[in-house]
């Protein structure tokens, strides 16, 4: 159901009316103090408009800003009750509501889509038991592994507070300072940096998330939603001259697709890892800058997500939408990756400031077979929707009452508190992976990746800052090292 439906509200019917509903007598001249003279303070409507106006737009997103997003339906094709006991995920079959925004990174909402910049992925399904947002990218892993780093990341793709402008030197000084970021760089300047369209690209859940069965036991997994209209990229040139002639390129092409009845699909997958296998396991499976190879946790197919409807109003549904990864439902929870950890407070925060303390009932957002029910109330955009009932618990005037079931497994915990690293396993480093993604890359592809990072980083006026950007390049892979400092010299002056 779209917003319009939900309210049953016809914007054609009866005449032009203030927003108390009063009729419009004029649209086209304001009141005046005689032909000639000064308006009038009197003016409800010339006040009324310019005031709406004045703050039509809300704060836009400080990350993800630039984004499009689409409707559609989750349906499940295998059975993972041994795992999880989500309900919209058990009984093949059985299909869910979906609303799925995809963005940029780094760029405002005014920006191109067809940048070289990470995908958000933020994906809602409307559940029988509360909505439960995955929030994640196009890549399965990202820059940093702990969340305290996340606003100096961001700061370093933003305008720097004396040019205005986003500085090179910025850039690869932080990724230079944080090896952990080579394995995504990598990813970033390769091909699959610039995708050719949203619904030419994958998405992950990108963290580990935590499935609960009926009987305790618990698993940790991995989202991936894999294309099936293949994956298309464009060459940094070709972006340049589509970001220059259609900023809109990305939006416009999802829109256009559901539009003409082309529904983009993703085949959705999950790997599961026993929880009791997580100790031992080579990598540490809880750093968001390492992935989970295949061969050791080999995908499984559980569903299908199509987008199969477009928004009728872009803002009041994709500007307004708002995710949290903190948005669970029973037989579903966190795990200890530090990045998400930060992230279940972060999120709900943004929304809370941005949008409003009300952001969750707005019709994008809120629940649809289920109520909220608790003692929240008022702040800006309450809608009075509780009526008389009570605002606290317990009560004995029939309230809600906790249902005393967790909505995922306790997990053990031990230790000093302290501000400690990211626990290391046998073959954790920052630089393996980023080999390995590099040596898988055909010759062509790794042609295209060097020249992407030599044109971004012979932009830096550091020679310190380039020397440590390329070292870290070379523990990866030495001929990868290699290859981009000759690069680079090539194009420094």
């Amino acid at each position: 159901m779209s917003t319009t439906e939900s309210t049953d509200f016809d914007d054609t019917a009866g005449p032009l009316t203030t927003e108390s509903g009063a009729p419009v007598g004029s649209d086209d001249q304001s009141e005046a103090a005689g032909p000639g003279g000064p308006l009038l303070v009197q003016d409800q409507v010339l006040l009324e408009k310019l005031a709406h106006f004045n703050r039509e737009r809300i704060p836009e997103r400080v990350v993800h800003a630039r984004g499009a997003g689409a409707y559609g339906t989750f349906t499940v094709t295998a059975d993972v009750s041994a795992y999880t006991r989500a309900a919209f995920l058990n009984g093949v079959g059985k299909e869910t509501e979906t609303f799925l925004r995809f963005s940029t990174v780094a760029g405002s909402l005014g920006s191109a889509d067809a940048v070289r910049d990470p995908r958000g992925w933020a994906l809602k399904f409307y559940t029988e038991e509360g909505n439960y947002d995955l929030v994640g990218n196009n890549t399965p892993v990202f820059f940093i592994r702990d969340a305290i780093k996340f606003p100096d990341f961001i700061h370093t793709q933003k305008r720097d507070p004396y040019t205005g402008s986003q500085e090179a030197d910025n850039v690869w000084d932080f990724w230079g300072l944080s090896p952990e970021s080579t394995h995504q760089v990598t990813w970033l300047f390769g091909d699959r940096g610039i995708p050719a369209s949203y619904r030419h690209m994958d998405g992950f859940g990108s963290h580990t998330y935590q499935w609960v069965n009926e009987a305790g036991e618990q698993f940790w997994v991995k989202y991936h939603f894999k294309t099936d209209q293949g994956i298309r990229n464009l060459t940094q040139d070709e972006a340049n001259a589509v970001a220059g002639t259609d900023p809109d390129s990305h939006q416009r092409d999802l829109r256009e697709a559901i539009e003409r009845g082309d529904f983009p699909s993703w085949t959705v997958q999950v790997q599961i890892m026993p929880a009791a296998e997580a100790a031992a396991y080579r990598f540490n499976p809880f750093d968001l800058t390492k992935v989970w190879p295949n061969a050791d946790y080999p995908r499984i197919t559980v569903g299908k997500l199509e987008l199969n409807r477009n928004p009728d109003n872009v803002f009041a549904e994709v500007e307004q939408s708002a995710f949290s990864p903190a948005h669970f439902v029973p037989g579903i929870g966190p795990s200890p990756d530090k990045m998400l950890q930060g992230r279940l407070f972060a999120y709900g925060d943004a929304h809370r400031y941005r949008v409003g303390i009300n952001a969750d009932q707005l019709p994008v957002n809120r629940p649809h077979a289920t109520a909220a029910r608790n003692g929240n109330r008022d702040g800006t955009g309450y809608d009075g929707r509780h009526g008389r009932a009570k605002n606290y618990g317990p009560n004995s005037f029939g309230g809600p009452e906790a249902t005393g079931r967790p909505l995922w497994a306790p997990v053990q915990v031990a230790g000093a508190t302290g501000e400690w690293e990211t626990p290391h396993h046998a073959e954790d480093d920052d630089f393996v992976q980023a080999g390995d993604l590099y040596r898988l890359m055909t010759a062509a592809e790794q042609d295209r990746l060097i020249a992407n990072l030599a044109g971004f980083l012979a932009k830096v006026t550091r020679d310190d800052i380039v020397e440590r950007a390329v070292a870290n390049f070379a523990k990866a892979d030495e001929q990868y090292g290699k290859r981009l400092s000759e690069a680079v010299a090539e194009l420094r002056p």
